[in-house]
């Protein structure tokens, strides 16, 4: 007699820690906590009498039985995927999934919804929020909204939006703020500067960009995403720094300020649809994105 299937559960649960190499992602991106995907492999690894993973460093990695199952999970699940997006699309009614950071979507994007959805009534967007993990090549995405450096895919169609600027942000909180406020930029090597692991090159770009040494930066508190940054920096928790477009809402409610400014990079951010899934939804979408930006910095 075969033996049954795992539970679908810890399928997924492997998939997504093998795919992105990370529990903590694969939590995220299955929107569970850390531990329930920890025990959702263990139950695997149980039932198929196996080890999956092992440690390496402060990281995990794969055993050659879990390289077996990635390869063998992670072309079922696209598979999966694949159909129910074929199956989601035969209706005209099926929504625009639009795929892009945790950090974008809660600081910046469900902000301007209520004005979306009264500009464009009759596109029903699906927003899919992931770090790292989007890829509008895999079925399930229409289009992703992300911050990237050219050059751009050859198999995307890219509608670059606006160009990315960073600067570093403090809340009126933070106990060094009137000290800051107005002082030379070089006063910010003297700062224990929060920070995301990441984005990691943002610190000594910046700097570089001013004329300051990289190997001059204290590191304060890391952080795992941008928006956790962000929130600590709203908390006065320390400087931080941050794309302007992100902190835009909190420098005009004076939640932050930017006494430095903003320092362009070579980003941009960028709406990139498949070509072979380009529609005028797209083109509709990249058009109100483009003049909502515009509108924000003016």
């Amino acid at each position: 007699m075969a033996q049954d299937l795992p539970p679908l559960n810890a399928l997924r649960a492997f998939e997504a820690t093998a795919r992105l190499n990370s529990v903590s992602l694969a939590a995220e991106a299955l929107h569970v906590t850390h531990g329930a995907v920890s025990r959702q492999i263990k139950v695997l690894e149980t039932h198929l009498g196996v080890a999956l993973f092992v440690k390496d460093g402060r990281g995990i990695k794969l055993t050659d039985a879990g390289i077996r199952l990635r390869d063998v999970s992670g072309e079922a699940f696209d598979r999966l995927r694949s159909v129910c997006g074929e199956l989601g699309r035969e209706s005209d009614q099926a929504a625009f999934v639009l795929g892009c950071s945790g950090s974008l979507l809660a600081r910046w994007f469900i902000p301007r919804l209520g004005r979306l959805k009264a500009d464009l009534p009759e596109l029903r967007l699906h927003l899919s929020a992931g770090e790292g993990d989007l890829d509008p090549r895999r079925p399930g995405l229409d289009a992703l909204l992300v911050y990237a450096e050219p050059p751009w895919p050859a198999d995307m169609h890219v509608h670059v939006l606006a160009e990315e600027r960073i600067g570093p942000v403090l809340s009126p909180h933070f106990a060094g703020f009137s000290r800051l406020q107005g002082a030379p930029v070089d006063r910010l090597l003297d700062e224990a500067l929060l920070h995301t692991t990441s984005r990691p090159q943002a610190w000594p770009t910046w700097a570089m960009e001013h004329g300051l040494d990289p190997k001059g930066i204290h590191y304060g508190q890391a952080f795992e995403h941008l928006y956790y940054l962000l929130e600590a920096a709203c908390a006065g928790l320390g400087v931080a720094i941050a794309p302007q477009a992100l902190v835009a809402d909190d420098l005009r409610a004076g939640r932050l300020s930017a006494p430095w400014g903003f320092t362009r990079t070579p980003a941009a951010l960028a709406l990139w649809v498949p070509r072979r899934a380009a529609d005028g939804r797209a083109e509709q979408l990249a058009r109100w994105l483009r003049a909502e930006l515009a509108r924000q910095s003016a």
